[in-house]
């Protein structure tokens, strides 16, 4: 009887090493959301070459067919698309379909010349891989999308005996990735940071634009770095309940994605072997408590009450690994207004804040209406507030996030100078005498709750600013000129009242 061995095969990943399981036979494995380890301990390694998760489209495609391109023994690729995270994120269907379809030559999203999946999901590929290597690969490996755990198992296993040799040389170049540039990344406190705005894509924007501009650099444990803040609390104030998406969209999500999405924090999800918790199935039933429930019933018997709190963290959490990044929930009702604040250890801000964003502000519509249509009180949306504790943007989105910036940051900032309002109040500046006279006055009433006087603009700015911590930077700049302009009326034997 004539045993055939099979040659053994090592992966080589040039690229995100340490995200992968590697094996010695020649078969490579997608997994999309589902945790790669659960195909893994169904396997013997020499049943494949590698398994590895792909989440993005636009941002995991480009590595994975590097990769392959550097094994060309590789000829089998098998891609799991079994979650609602895979059909939302779409990264099985981009993939699959390069191999069906192939490429077209255009510009991704931030300018940059790249091949352009054809497909409807958004998917690119480095310009400097030559067109007929692309061809090759398409031609030399048989890809397979499955939607189930025990198909891709079936289908690992047929390939394991298929008798085919590399199908060239390997192809390696190396990325020029994109760095911050520390020239313009400017000092500042490291951990607590405030951001407001009206709308989630306001937000957003200024988020970006202060990770960008005063972020650390740091390492991660996913072979990269990320600019991160420590402790951002980012304030949303009036997104309407339709959601407002800008036009033209450059949000990093659009209206279909985020209708799909609000289901996987609304909606209870069965476990499935391998498959991801979701923000709905922690807050639904996995404590065997629906916790939106509670809260709701909590607020109709207390309204005022300060104990609506949902946890998604489990204390299991620390030994099997896979938490969630969302954490904690609070719901409060002050002055008939609902408001939200939720906590995220880890928190992807240009990729996945707008989506969670979106999606807990749909929660708290949500909860808002529920109240309403049980108990007959018809409360106002209040702000979502997010804590994110570790506020990080990727360094494969620093381009993207750049682009963003220089086009619409300044834009934002110009459009709420001509809509100015400062909770704090308003500053009336005059002269009375040898004195500088500073009114602080209520925002909506205009009654006086405040009055400075001095000689010394020196001494009257701090007084102000010490008695206003919250003063945005905006207003004290515009009040500094005034104050400037009433000290240059004094000195020219002038009076000075603030038109």
């Amino acid at each position: 009887m004539n045993i055939k061995i099979l040659p053994k095969y090592r992966y080589n990943a040039v690229h995100k090493p340490n995200q992968l399981i590697y094996g010695t036979g020649k078969t490579a494995i997608v997994t999309g959301w589902t945790v790669k380890d659960a195909i893994a301990k169904k396997l013997d390694s020499s049943e494949f070459a590698v398994i590895g998760q792909l989440y993005s489209p636009t941002r995991g495609i480009n590595l994975l067919i590097r990769n392959l391109l550097n094994n060309p023994y590789v000829r089998c690729l098998i891609i799991l698309d079994s979650t609602k995270e895979d059909h939302n994120a779409g990264g099985g269907t981009c993939l699959m379909d390069f191999f069906r379809h192939g490429v077209k030559e255009g510009v991704s999203e931030t300018g940059r010349p790249c091949w352009i999946i054809c497909s409807s999901i958004k998917g690119y590929i480095d310009i400097d891989i030559p067109l007929i290597i692309l061809e090759q690969l398409r031609n030399a490996v048989f890809a397979q999308k499955t939607n189930s755990i025990d198909k891709a198992i079936q289908l690992i296993k047929s390939c394991k005996d298929i008798e085919l040799g590399t199908w060239g040389p390997p192809f390696i170049t190396s990325i020029n990735t994109s760095q911050p540039n520390y020239i313009n990344t400017r000092p500042g406190s490291r951990y607590g940071h405030r951001l407001e705005g009206k709308t989630i894509s306001a937000t957003w924007i200024k988020i970006i634009h202060h990770i960008r501009t005063i972020g650390t650099i740091r390492p991660t444990g996913y072979d990269g770095q990320w600019q991160e803040l420590i402790d951002l609390v980012a304030v949303v104030t009036e997104e309407p309940p339709e959601f407002y998406f800008p036009q033209p969209n450059y949000l990093p999500c659009d209206r279909d994605f985020i209708q799909k999405y609000i289901h996987q924090i609304l909606d209870d999800a069965p476990v499935v072997e391998g498959v991801k918790y979701t923000y709905g199935q922690r807050l639904r039933s996995w404590f065997k408590r629906d916790q939106i429930e509670q809260v709701i019933t909590k607020l109709i018997g207390e309204i005022d009450a300060a104990s609506a709190v949902m946890s998604l963290w489990d204390v299991k959490d620390h030994e099997k690994g896979g938490s969630p990044c969302l954490n904690h929930i609070w719901l409060r009702v002050v002055d008939n207004e609902l408001s939200l604040t939720a906590t995220l250890r880890s928190n992807d801000m240009f990729s996945a804040w707008p989506a969670n964003a979106f999606g807990l502000r749909a929660l708290q519509q949500y909860i808002k209406e529920q109240i309403s249509d049980r108990a007959g009180v018809p409360l106002n949306m209040g702000p979502l507030i997010t804590i994110s504790q570790s506020a990080h943007i990727y360094d494969d989105c620093y381009d993207y996030a750049d682009r963003i910036i220089q086009d619409q940051y300044q834009k934002l900032i110009n459009s709420e100078h001509t809509q100015y309002a400062d909770p704090i109040g308003n500053f009336l500046v005059e002269t009375e005498g040898s004195d500088i006279v500073v009114k602080q006055t209520t925002p909506g009433s205009g009654e006086i709750i405040g009055i400075y006087r001095d000689k010394n603009i020196v001494n009257l700015g701090r007084k102000i600013c010490s008695d206003n911590i919250s003063i945005q930077p905006s207003h004290a700049v515009y009040l500094g000129m005034q104050i400037q302009k009433a000290k240059y009326s004094l000195v020219n034997n002038e009076t000075f009242l603030q038109s």
